[in-house]
Order: structure tokens, then C-alpha cells, then sequence
């Protein structure tokens, strides 16, 4: 949820001080330049920031926490920000998409500056440019030593196997660690979650007459589509073999069976963009749907989305069922 951000001069010195990038700002200077700003609220779990979407803001904590993951969503803490502190500055500054994921540690509630206002406070306030300055020295520090003390603890995560070698995807021993605990956020949420199931039509067939190496370059084109048509929130593991799973929070067995038809046209070619289907290669996918029922557990939405999966199988193959 965002909203106009607002203060009243009660207060707003004490708070304005709280906050990193306003320490010993003169809260007069900016007044106007708060206006401008906005406020968001995040859900414990609710992506902030991903590497490869285009950011426009500084994001100010102003309750709550975040957390920061590099490389994939499932990768150890790198570090917490705590209220007071700031994310995506460096974004700003380098004018380049962020580098890792930012994901809400708990119910956050932030302040967002856009860009533009950035510098307007920069102008507005010299108090404000050197919090900025010292801000982006410490980031830079910081990132040397995160690294430093995080090392032990990338190499234990990479030791446990969690990404799948071919498709770069989590595995079964990640989906066993992180579906629980997101199908139980949704449940304590009252949000709906569903599950898909996915594998890849006649692949033995397939294997026997083409050879693994197309065999594992039409799994890794599968793995490919599914990437990109699903959220970044979005659970997706290689189930084992030719087979795929992909728990989608807040969604329900209709919006799942839409997403499942348009991974199948991706995959057929039939939305016209070959440049990642597999219209080229004979290769076709049959996807199950379910949501999760009242009382119901991930075992039993495992169980159903297996059950829509076979349906797809017997009615023809190459189909969405629920």
C-alpha cells in the first residue's frame, strides 16, 4: 500500500533526526520536499527490490525491517536494515538496476523518496548531502565486510545443494525448507496460495531420439519460460527430472490456470515471440493446478496439483487442468 507521506511539526525534528538521512536537518529546509514524498507499507515477505527491475526511489525505514539477499531470494542474509536506515541509494547513484534482493523482514512501513526529490534535498539542504555522502561511504564499506563475514556462511549454502546444476533453479531440498513456510504465511494471512505442477510431455521419448544433450537444453529453455512468466515471489523448483513445481502466493485456481495458459502459449510459440519458445524443438509441457482447500496442508495441494497434472496427462497432454 502506498500513500502520501505527511509529519506535523510536533513531532517531526525528533523523528526527522531518528532517520539517517535526515540527522541535523533542519526540518524547515525540506518541508516542501516531505510533501513530495510518499509512504508505503510492506507485508512480512513482500519483495521491495529485485535485481533486474528498475528503481526510482530511496526507501527510508521507518518501522519494521528488511532484509537483503544476493544472488537468489533463497541465499543467506547478507545484513538487516533496521529502522532509521535507507535502501536503493546506490541504485540512484550508479543509475543502474539493484544488485540484490531487498524483501520485507517483517510488517515494514517506509518512507520513498523518488530521485528527483533526492537531489531538491540535496540542493535544499547541506546537512542532508553530507548524511548522503557518509550513507554511500559506509554502503561501500559495509558491502567489503558483509562479504568478508559472509563468506563461511555462501560457502555452507552452496554446500547444501539447494540450486539445480542444469537449470540453475532450487531443488527438491529447497522446495522442502521454503514452501512450508510460505504456505503458512499465506494461511495465517487468509490469502489463498496455489500450486502448479508441471512436466515436460513424452520426454523419454524425446531423450531417446534427439540425445540428452537436447534433453537438458529443452529442460533449461522450459526452466527459461517458466523464469520469466512467473513473480520473483514466486516459488519455482525443479521437482526432479523432466518435472517442475512452482508455489504461487496470494493466487487462486482460476489466476493459476491464466498463468498456466499463457507458460503453455510461451512454450508453443503462440504468443508470436520464438525468441526463448520451444516452437523450434518438439517439445510440450502439461501443467496441474490447485489451491490449496480450508484445513488443507502442503501435502494435500501437492497431492491435488499431482492430481490436476495427471488429469492434463489422460485428457491429451499439452493443457492446463485443475
Amino acid at each position: 500500500m502506498q500513500e502520501s507521506f505527511t509529519i506535523t511539526s510536533d513531532y517531526k525534528r525528533s523523528l526527522l533526526n531518528s532517520l539517517e538521512l535526515f540527522k541535523d536537518v533542519y526540518p524547515d529546509d525540506i518541508q516542501g520536499l516531505l510533501q513530495r514524498c510518499d509512504r508505503r507499507d510492506l507485508e512480512e515477505g513482500e519483495y521491495l527490490l529485485s535485481p533486474g527491475e528498475k528503481n526510482e526511489h530511496v526507501f527510508v525505514v521507518l518501522s519494521g525491517s528488511l532484509n537483503i539477499h544476493v544472488g537468489s531470494p533463497e541465499a543467506p542474509i547478507l545484513v538487516t536494515m533496521e529502522a532509521g536506515e535507507c535502501v536503493g541509494e546506490m541504485s540512484i547513484i550508479e543509475d543502474r538496476d539493484p544488485s540484490a534482493y531487498v524483501i520485507a523482514a517483517e510488517n515494514t512501513h517506509l518512507l520513498l523518496i523518488h530521485q528527483s526529490v533526492l537531489w531538491d534535498m540535496v540542493d535544499a539542504s547541506h546537512e542532508f548531502a553530507k548524511n548522503l555522502l557518509v550513507v554511500l561511504s559506509e554502503r561501500v564499506r559495509s558491502h567489503n565486510r558483509v562479504i568478508a563475514d559472509s563468506y563461511g556462511e555462501l560457502r555452507k549454502f552452496e554446500q547444501h545443494a539447494t540450486t539445480d546444476a542444469l537449470t540453475r533453479l532450487a531443488n527438491r531440498h529447497a522446495m522442502e525448507d521454503l514452501f512450508p513456510k510460505e504456505v503458512a504465511r499465506c494461511i495465517e494471512k487468509n490469502k489463498p496460495v496455489a500450486m502448479m505442477m508441471i512436466d515436460v510431455d513424452n520426454f523419454k521419448q524425446f531423450n531417446d531420439m534427439f540425445g540428452h544433450i537436447a534433453g537438458d537444453r529443452a529442460l533449461a529453455a522450459v526452466s527459461n519460460i517458466l523464469r520469466q512468466q512467473l513473480r520473483p515471489r514466486d516459488l519455482l523448483v525443479r521437482y526432479g527430472g523432466d518435472e517442475f513445481a512452482a508455489l504461487l502466493p496470494d493466487v487462486d485456481a482460476q489466476q493459476a490456470i491464466e498463468i498456466g495458459e499463457r507458460v503453455l502459449k510461451n512454450v508453443s510459440g503462440g504468443t508470436g515471440d520464438t525468441t526463448d519458445s520451444l516452437i523450434q524443438i518438439p517439445i510440450r509441457i502439461s501443467m496441474g493446478v490447485a489451491e490449496l482447500k480450508p484445513q488443507g496442508t502442503l501435502e494435500s495441494l501437492i497431492r491435488d496439483a499431482d492430481a490436476a497434472l495427471y488429469r492434463a496427462k489422460h485428457a491429451g497432454r499439452d493443457r492446463v487442468s485443475k
